[in-house]
């Protein structure tokens, strides 16, 4: 007998044409949860109303107001039109992507008893520390953050151990992880493409890519410091930088001003393009310290390149020997170079092996797991 499929209403801030991770989650898990037979829902931010089917589910698009300096970020900021389309939907299970503005939807769902999911997708004594914001005082505010959230929501999903170290803190028991996945159909090794590295390698021996959002938490300017080591140590290396963001002029000028050889792509919209740009540099770099996942680099060792990332982040127990990591630019570059002194057929086999790992039907699992929304968890 066929299972009754759910509405699961998901809600998220900071998602635009060009966001990255947040926006490539949402898309893979609404399509896992159509194809196990649930509705999916989602409500989004944008410059207008809009509502549409795709195939992640009915996209419902209300006007939000873009955040200054974020470079196209915008938040659902007014409560009202967000609660009157949640109590027009009336959700079998809510789903909400932001822990800040979007916390008061945990009492909306629990006055009207739907189960609802937060998903942690940063680390919020993380975030607060790289705009500056003494260890102290982040670990105080964060954790008053966190118990909120976690007496909020039915349950509190992160995607690593890492991420959920900062709700098991504060004693938080309705904490379970639940890991995101890589397209390893769509991105593979086989993306290599030589002439797309002789255009971009400015003759140098080694590419190096960082695919990020170019915004201070994501540390980019650290990719540029790495390849600025290298180079003086003898080492004949270019960077490509895939992503944009409200650094971009900024990192612009430290290329120009200290000579390297940097391409910027800006944001790069298909897909395939994007697996080519992984899939032929030699070494991807992740400095970002607040990553709670990664899912850039996760899609940099699906092609087959392996990963340097920073140590503070949780990045490390993703990639696992399919890298290396440090703290700082000197550190990231030796890491560099321990991994180019591995055969490159090794260590793109050691890559693609560990993006094997994590797979989106996984994730959807884990995810509808959280929602008590498996078949086995379901009235028939």
């Amino acid at each position: 007998m066929k299972t009754a499929g759910l509405r699961i209403v998901r809600v998220a801030n900071f998602v635009t044409p060009v966001s990255g991770g947040l926006r490539t989650a949402l898309r893979h898990l609404g399509e896992g949860y159509a194809a196990a037979g649930h509705e999916p829902v989602l409500v989004v931010p944008g410059p207008e109303a809009s509502d549409e089917t795709t195939p992640q589910g009915r996209v419902i698009t209300l006007p939000g107001p873009e955040i200054p300096g974020s470079g196209g970020y915008r938040v659902l900021a007014r409560r009202a039109p967000v609660a009157a389309v949640l109590e027009s939907l009336a959700p079998d299970r809510l789903e909400v992507s932001d822990r800040t503005t979007l916390r008061w939807t945990g009492a909306w769902a629990r006055r009207r008893r739907v189960p609802a999911v937060m998903v942690s997708h940063e680390s919020a004594d993380g975030v607060l520390g790289t705009w500056g914001v003494p260890a102290a005082a982040a670990r105080r505010t964060a954790d008053a953050l966190n118990r909120r959230t976690a007496h909020s929501y039915t349950r509190v999903v992160c995607t690593t151990a890492w991420a959920e170290a900062e709700f098991r803190r504060i004693g938080a028991r309705n904490v379970v992880r639940a890991p995101l996945g890589v397209d390893l159909d769509g991105l593979h090794p086989g993306r290599h493409d030589p002439a797309l590295r002789e255009r971009y390698a400015y003759g140098a021996a080694v590419v190096l890519v960082l695919c990020s959002r170019l915004s201070p938490e994501k540390r980019p300017d650290d990719a540029l410091r790495v390849l600025a080591e290298l180079r003086r140590g003898g080492l004949d290396a270019a960077l490509v930088v895939a992503g944009d963001g409200p650094l971009r002029n900024r990192l612009t000028a430290h290329a120009r001003a200290e000579r390297l050889p940097v391409t910027f792509l800006g944001h790069v919209p298909r897909r395939d393009d994007l697996a080519a740009v992984l899939a032929t540099a030699d070494i991807a770099l992740a400095p970002g310290p607040v990553e709670t996942f990664g899912l850039a680099a996760l899609e940099a060792l699906a092609c087959g390149t392996p990963v340097v990332a920073s140590a503070r982040s949780a990045l490390p127990g993703i990639i696992g020997p399919a890298g290396g990591s440090g703290t700082t630019p000197a550190e990231l570059a030796a890491a560099v170079r321990t991994l180019l002194a591995v055969p490159a057929g090794t260590r793109r086999r050691r890559a693609r092996a560990r993006a094997g790992l994590f797979t989106w039907p996984a994730a959807v699992t884990a995810f509808l797991t959280a929602h008590a929304a498996l078949p086995a968890d379901l009235p028939r």
